[in-house]
């Protein structure tokens, strides 16, 4: 558990947002109020390292639908550091840029139980750990073990911290395949999002 700090906290939330959906929001919104984050950073990315072999919208496109997803929010900004530098784009070069911008914030990096298990064949795990606690959103049936990855990456077990949130089976492929299938996605994502969606013809 990361020792106590008088800095104000930031939080980092990256991401394709292929759409951004309800889920990115809730959890965005427990892990702020959990970890009394003063800011929430939403990092659209440019093009995930992890998926090079995969057809992702325009950032353009993605970066407006975030917007209109967290327009509203006090809390929560955007930023644009990934799609406005060259790649390829690492976590660990994304979070360094952060601190660089924010300095006198803690980071807090936000990520899934499932992340956090493959953490180590992410680039320079040890830098990413060095630059932000990683705020770890526990979920039902997959297993966290501290143990096996402090093994591996010594010294992680000190910068997790466990942030329970609820199941939410919302995944934005399902819903991209939704609307290629001409089936609704309301509900699943803001409206304004979901206009966007229909004004532009994404995923047609």
């Amino acid at each position: 558990m990361p020792q106590p700090s008088e800095l104000p906290r930031l939080g980092v939330f990256g991401g394709t947002f292929d759409p951004p959906h309800v889920g990115h929001l809730i959890l965005a919104q427990i892990a702020r109020d959990t970890l009394n984050l003063e800011r929430v950073l939403f990092v659209p990315a440019a093009q995930p390292p992890h998926k090079q072999d995969q057809a992702v919208t325009a950032p353009l496109h993605r970066f407006a639908m975030l917007q209109r997803a967290i327009q509203g929010n006090p809390y929560f900004e955007i930023s644009r550091i990934d799609m406005d530098r060259q790649g390829p784009h690492y976590t660990s070069d994304m979070l360094s840029i952060v601190r660089a911008q924010n300095r006198g914030y803690e980071l807090f990096f936000l990520m899934g139980a499932d992340s956090l298990s493959e953490l180590i064949t992410w680039r320079a795990p040890e830098w990413i750990i060095a630059q932000a606690t990683l705020a770890v959103m526990r979920r039902p049936n997959v297993p966290i073990n501290l143990d096996a990855l402090e093994a591996r990456l010594p010294g992680v077990r000190e910068r997790v911290v466990l942030v329970d949130a609820p199941l939410i089976e919302i995944a934005a492929s399902t819903l991209r395949e939704t609307v290629r299938r001409g089936h609704s996605i309301r509900y699943q994502v803001p409206d304004a999002v979901l206009e966007y969606i229909n004004q532009q013809r994404l995923y047609r």
